[in-house]
């Protein structure tokens, strides 16, 4: 892929109102950054809204700041790009990643937990983590203190990778920084946003998706009953992961959402060997497309004025409840590849 395109990609990506799912079907729909960049004030335009787009110069500036600091893009139809994490439609577009990618094809388990976490829960996690590196797992985490630390540290010397809430260059906790540097030597940072972002409170969830989608499991070392750790959990249960925690005394706060996720269905682990015994029990689904894949004659043949009556349609006779796509189109009397469209460009207006 030519700078260009990675310039226009990014302004797509980081235009107000245009997430990971809209920006997945624009790139379905028109093949190219560049062509969908020139498509959305015209769709916004039939849609009574005005979009304002990424700026050529903030896109070019960021893509210069992740060359300066060491790290790349991937993009999500690059060969590094995690196949288990492109396998949810809010995958994001793109990850910035500083290290080793390699670490990035091989079978991963996440252990998170408290960042106040007790001692023995710490010692614990890096034992864990440590022997189930030694067993060809990749530990995830999110580079947090208490346990993400632990957890990271118990697997530098067998592989472990950071995703963090902000951009590539910036440590949070502070006092990590030594951590930071050790992982993107040794092992793999991630972050989904751009460089110089501070994270805030609203991207440790943004964070936690992705912990959650790139592991087999995750594993909750110690968590209070309103922990940021309980997200990652469920949004693991969410994508079909395993779902594990490890017990801890009922008289310890710290442990009340571990033992919560246990009464919840959560498998008990105790040891390395539980989780391997637990992720190894997964069956192996594969995930197939939902949507047909566009080719340059399929786009160039589609009526647009059929693709704006179907459009209408929908808008008229939806209610809140799902329909099946094969109801849709019998109820269009269109062609599959029409009603495809108006649905793409539906969602890429954000309605």
């Amino acid at each position: 892929m030519d700078q260009s395109e990675q310039i226009a990609r990014l302004r797509l990506i980081r235009t107000r109102h245009i997430g990971p799912m809209t920006y997945g079907l624009l790139m379905r729909r028109y093949g190219l950054a560049k062509a969908a960049l020139a498509a959305i004030p015209a769709m916004a335009k039939r849609g009574g809204r005005h979009i304002s787009l990424a700026s050529i110069a903030s896109a070019k500036t960021e893509f210069d700041l992740i060359k300066a600091s060491g790290a790349v893009l991937l993009w999500r139809d690059s060969e590094y790009y995690p196949d288990r994490l492109a396998m949810y439609d809010d995958a994001p577009a793109c990850i910035t990643a500083k290290g080793n990618l390699h670490l990035l094809t091989q079978p991963m388990i996440a252990i998170v937990g408290a960042r106040n976490a007790s001692i023995n829960a710490q010692r614990h996690a890096q034992k864990m983590a440590t022997e189930l590196g030694q067993n060809n797992y990749i530990i995830v985490s999110g580079m947090a203190r208490g346990i993400d630390t632990a957890a990271h540290r118990g697997a530098l010397q067998t592989g472990t990778i950071g995703v963090v809430a902000g951009g590539i260059d910036m440590v949070y906790p502070p006092e990590n920084a030594d951590l930071f540097d050790d992982v993107a030597e040794k092992g793999l940072l991630l972050a989904e946003m751009p460089p110089g972002t501070q994270p805030t409170p609203r991207h440790f969830p943004i964070r936690n998706r992705v912990i959650a989608s790139l592991a087999l499991g995750v594993v909750v070392a110690e968590a209070a009953h309103r922990s940021g750790s309980l997200i990652t959990a469920r949004e693991a249960a969410n994508r079909g992961s395993d779902v594990m925690a490890v017990p801890g005394s009922p008289l310890d706060p710290r442990s009340d959402g571990c033992n919560q996720l246990i009464r919840d269905g959560a498998t008990l682990v105790q040891h390395a060997a539980d989780v391997i015994e637990c992720v190894s029990r997964q069956p192996q689904v594969e995930i197939l497309p939902t949507a047909p894949e566009w080719s340059d004659g399929m786009r160039q043949n589609i009526d647009q004025t059929a693709v704006d009556n179907v459009r209408e349609t929908l808008l008229r006779d939806l209610s809140f409840d799902p329909v099946d796509i094969d109801d849709l189109i019998g109820w269009c009397a269109q062609p599959a590849t029409v009603v495809w469209a108006a649905i793409w460009n539906w969602k890429s207006l954000g309605w």
